[in-house]
């Protein structure tokens, strides 16, 4: 097995909000406090954030979702090795292969057959100069943006309906270190195209929280020259 690193920069066009998941409730506090490193406080990006949801795009770039849906249900179910006998389509299935091999599978049922997930999404850490003009700013790392409701008759907003989100300001600057481990049979051409597809999807999409509501818009950016002018002239 060999591993390749891919290494670069993820800028937010927009405000980010990756919930934390609070487990306590202040007076006058935000409802939605955005997730941070324990040690240093400041915010990230989980590489299982980042990795789902370029996987997810994947999918339905690839129509793959089609397939996978719940049991009596409209509703869709995340992609496993038991929805490859859905699909006739061989181009469309060898992709859903490509997907469950480079990303895993949902749940544990025969994932062995295409071995361990090919794709390591490590968390995303807010660079050393954004963190210093974040806090040169405001004194803080973060934002509060309030929302509101609006009653579709009177066009106004809903008595109580305030809420106050954290977001990671527009043009903060995360770093990013995705690893690709390649086996004998694998063909590393193909699972960086197929990796550099998904990242190129998410820039036309959002990240996080709320993005029909303008937040999660980014810009990626590599360390490595020739990578970034293959993701450049990646059209879909």
């Amino acid at each position: 097995m060999k591993i390749y690193t891919i290494n670069g920069q993820i800028e937010l066009l927009s405000g980010l909000h990756i919930g934390g998941g609070d487990t306590e409730m202040h007076i006058g506090g935000v409802d939605n406090a955005v997730i941070k490193d324990p040690l240093t406080k400041k915010p990230i990006i989980p590489g299982s954030s980042l990795k789902g949801k370029v996987k997810s795009l994947l999918e339905y770039f690839y129509n793959i979702h089609l397939y996978c849906h719940k049991s009596n249900s409209s509703d869709y179910e995340l992609l496993n090795v038991k929805h490859l006998d859905n699909i006739q389509d061989d181009k469309t299935k060898n992709k859903a292969i490509n997907v469950i091999k480079y990303f895993g599978a949902a749940g544990t049922e025969k994932t062995n057959e295409y071995g361990v997930s090919r794709f390591v999404f490590r968390d995303c850490y807010l660079t050393d100069d954004s963190a210093r003009a974040l806090t040169d700013l405001s004194g803080s790392y973060t934002e509060i943006k309030a929302e509101t409701a609006i009653d579709r008759k009177t066009g106004t907003a809903l008595r109580g309906s305030l809420r106050l989100y954290e977001r990671v300001p527009r043009g903060a600057k995360f770093d990013f270190s995705i690893g690709i481990r390649c086996f004998e049979d694998d063909n590393i051409d193909e699972m960086q195209k197929e990796l550099l597809t998904g990242l190129k999807l998410l820039t036309y999409d959002t990240l996080g929280g709320s993005g029909s509501r303008g937040y999660g818009s980014i810009k990626i950016t590599f360390n490595d020259a020739a990578l970034q002018n293959q993701f450049d002239k990646l059209t879909l």
